[in-house]
């Protein structure tokens, strides 16, 4: 396509600012081939949505409904969305690393639709923002086809909009929204014809032009059977009634063309018949461009069919010198998904629909005809029951010449709406401008310095964390107030900092040459970067390594992990901004960033969770303690805490109680706990004792009285020689009445004499599994790791592979 003002002004604000754009103009100005020349070039991260199946797959996208999984019905603005519409984390993803979102046949989007577009977007960006932060290209043209909507709907709707428009919602009116029209028209060059249509567009049909257009008026015409004319009727059954009955007239016999389907492909997106039945002699429509070098065809060109075989249709086209031999084409469902190597947004295939790219063509609708170009047509306007509709059916022409009007074009016929031509006079006398575009490119790029260094969105995670504490600190043990409110106070600077920065930056953006190449905001950018990185470094990152708790409540746990977590990917972005971005400010790298960032933060390891609390030396023996009390919550249909509390669980662990008398001890464990788990609990603390070595206070009763206290080494000999004679671990605990971990532990105490081998205790698969994942987690303890690895991995394995890769 030929450059032309308007749509290189339209490529530079979508491209290089983040203004959102209505992109309009005239049937035939080029609304959709500058569409999928965005899709091939532009940098930013997008997705395609128009409102019918059809429009989608033309735009190569996926529907509005589907994307964003949206009731069809009217949706109040005020009302919440639907509970029910669970988006998968792809999806969520998707939404989050979105840099534009192309809306094409915005004319047929309803306000409430766009609103509650609006209102997802926020729900997983920016609640503060229009379409949540997220830049929005609008492409249609107002003065053609018009939103649907049913009398009952429009009652439910009209106490919230003017009109039932798109530019009538609340969005649009918030978004500061700029209007590109594109004023050169490709489909015809004929003054006279392009005057007419104007006039139509805008109901101001003038008594000469009405005349001109009038002209064409010819009663009782009937075209030769091969002059590749074509009815534009209103209505779908008398397109459908006259194609039929021009394919009975013909003789000879119909060939039938069956569509292959696979996949997803939804029925009411079908771009042609799934039967496909045709004659010698019947005219046709390509409905596709050629996908072949030759571009022997165009979506819409007519032609009169001469042979049919199995697997070809051979087509004559008025004013051709060759025959075109059409073979089947494909059409393609899709829908986004994000590349888990390169964090790219990825058109996947779900579904294809190949057929021969045809359809019979003595008739058809003026709203299926949108977007085609005919060289013959024959307009029957007397039945036009919709804004727009004239208008459109009268632009798919090429010519005045090639027009034929079976009734002639009076008022009646030129329907339009006051809504769109107020709002179409507004738009047009306030195009932007060159200027305009170099202060948004300026805002857009500060916008983005001023994201790689705002901290606010830290501020409410940390309050949470503080609130959670606040109102549930009874029951949680461990280091949290203060280095929240310690990061709290960080962030505070670091937001004063940055307002003082950004208008510094303001300040040298005066001179209107943008950041990315202006010399003075470039140093001071690269100074800020080594600043803020080294202030994260120290009053963020190092009191944020230092929180560690516990807590019996589930609830809280989640709560407390889920704002924290919150923090911790806030925190991992950050970092690879300072660290990507330390040499120089580039619009294209920041994007980048930013696109991966969401699935970066989410590969990072998290702090194991309820680990230890500091000062705890015996770390196995809580979470074997741990993994009893689950055990016997879920025994007894009982909450955890139940069995015992987490306080309890800690004391235990630091004062290794052996027999009941201590036990009862042990804060929290009363009669009634000690006499139902007691035994349960005290037999796992022997056994740790046992298997450790560890001397004890009045060790003379850690066993029964009658036992007499084994030697050293001696109990785990008797484990391996019990082995030896074939029994498995379960039978030598059954048998010695101890722990299968504390056998577990005695035979492993043998693996360096090479009296056992590693895998006579865990499979081949998971050693060779846990050998090669390990050294590739960081973790600070055996209960850190364990979080980090597949749960089907159990301690006792973790620790032999653990112990054989350390003395490596």
């Amino acid at each position: 396509m030929k450059e032309n003002a308007e749509l290189d002004l339209a490529w530079k604000f979508i491209n290089n600012t983040n203004r959102n754009v209505f992109l309009t103009g005239k049937a035939g100005t080029g609304k959709t081939t500058f569409l999928h020349k965005l899709k091939m070039n532009s940098l930013k991260r997008m997705v395609v949505v128009a409102p019918t199946g059809v429009a989608a797959i033309n735009a190569k996208g996926v529907t509005i409904h589907s994307f964003f999984q949206m009731p069809f019905g009217p949706i109040l603005p005020d009302a919440a969305l639907d509970s029910s519409r669970k988006f998968n984390k792809t999806k969520i993803n998707i939404i989050k690393s979105l840099d534009l979102l192309v809306i094409d046949e915005i004319s047929m989007v309803r306000a409430d639709l766009l609103d509650a577009i609006d209102k997802t977007l926020k729900r997983f960006r920016d609640r503060d923002k229009p379409f949540g932060g997220v830049q929005v290209l609008m492409i249609g043209d107002l003065q053609q086809l018009s939103p649907v909507v049913k009398d009952y709907e429009w009652q439910l709707l009209k106490d919230f909009y003017n009109n039932v428009f798109f530019f009538s919602s609340r969005v649009f009116q918030n978004s500061n929204a700029i209007t590109v029209e594109l004023k050169h028209i490709y489909r015809q060059d004929n003054p006279t014809f392009i005057q007419i249509l104007n006039e139509i567009r805008n109901n101001t049909l003038s008594a000469s032009s009405a005349e001109a257009l009038n002209s064409r008026y010819i009663p009782d015409f009937s075209p030769s059977n091969d002059s590749g004319y074509i009815s534009l009727t209103t209505h779908n059954n008398k397109a459908e009634l006259t194609n039929r009955k021009e394919l009975d007239k013909l003789n000879g016999k119909t060939v039938s063309y069956k569509a292959k389907v696979v996949g997803k492909f939804p029925e009411y997106a079908y771009p042609t018949d799934e039967d496909l039945v045709l004659k010698v002699g019947a005219q046709v429509m390509f409905i596709k461009n050629d996908s072949s070098v030759e571009k022997r065809y165009y979506n819409g060109k007519i032609g009169t069919v001469i042979l049919l075989d199995k697997d070809e249709v051979i087509v004559k086209c008025p004013d051709d010198e060759f025959n075109i031999v059409a073979t089947s084409e494909t059409w393609e469902n899709i829908n986004y998904s994000v590349d888990k190597e390169t964090s790219i947004i990825t058109e996947n295939k779900i579904g294809s629909y190949t057929q021969m790219p045809l359809r019979l063509a003595w008739a058809i609708t003026i709203h299926k005809s949108q977007g085609l170009t005919f060289e013959k047509a024959i307009i029957d306007a007397e039945g036009a029951f919709a804004h727009g509709q004239t208008y459109v059916a009268l632009s798919r022409c090429k010519t005045l010449e090639g027009l034929v009007l079976k009734t002639k074009i009076g008022a009646n016929q030129i329907i339009s709406d006051s809504n769109v031509t107020s709002f179409n006079k507004y738009t047009e006398e306030n195009q932007p401008n060159e200027a305009d575009l170099i202060q948004s490119k300026i805002d857009f790029q500060l916008g983005l310095i001023s994201e790689i260094f705002d901290f606010y969105k830290l501020v409410f995670p940390l309050n949470r964390v503080l609130d959670i504490f606040y109102k549930n600190r009874t029951s949680i043990t461990g280091t949290i107030e203060e280095p929240i409110k310690a990061m709290k106070n960080s962030v505070t600077n670091l937001l004063k900092v940055k307002n003082g920065f950004a208008a510094q930056l303001k300040e040298f953006s005066k001179s209107m040459i943008e950041p990315e190449t202006n010399k003075d905001i470039q140093e001071r950018f690269v100074k800020a970067i080594k600043y803020f990185k080294e202030q994260v470094e120290t009053s963020l990152h190092t009191p944020f390594k230092s929180i560690n708790f516990t807590t019996d409540n589930k609830t809280v746990e989640k709560d407390l992990y889920k704002y924290i977590d919150d923090i911790e990917e806030q925190l991992a972005v950050k970092n690879l901004y300072f660290k990507e971005m330390d040499s120089a400010f580039k619009v294209a790298k920041f994007l980048e960033l930013r696109g991966k960032s969401v699935f970066i933060a989410k590969e990072k390891p998290k702090k194991a969770r309820s680990t230890v609390i500091d000062g705890t030396t015996n770390v196995e023996l809580f979470e074997l303690l741990r993994e009893l009390r689950n055990d016997l919550a879920s025994e007894h249909d009982l909450v955890h805490f139940q069995i015992f509390t987490q306080k309890a669980l800690y004391e235990m662990c630091e004062t290794l109680p052996v027999n009941k008398k201590e036990l009862l001890k042990v804060n929290g464990m009363g009669k009634v706990r000690v006499e139902k788990y007691g035994n349960d609990i005290l037999k796992i603390i022997r056994d740790y004792c046992i298997e450790n070595d560890i001397e004890v206070s009045n060790s003379v009763e850690i066993f029964e009285e009658k036992t007499p206290k084994k030697k050293r080494g001696e109990t785990k000999r008797i484990s391996l020689d019990l082995y030896k004679k074939g029994k498995s671990i379960e039978e030598i605990a059954l048998e010695r009445e101890l722990n299968e971990n504390t056998i577990f532990g005695h035979l492993a105490s043998f693996i360096p004499s090479g009296e056992i081998k590693i895998t006579d205790l865990i499979s081949e698969e998971h050693y060779n599994e846990l050998k090669k994942a390990i050294p590739k987690h960081s973790f600070e303890n055996l209960s850190d790791l364990k979080y980090q690895l597949d749960d089907k991995y159990s301690y006792g394995e973790i620790r032999l592979v653990l112990d054989e890769l350390s003395k490596k």
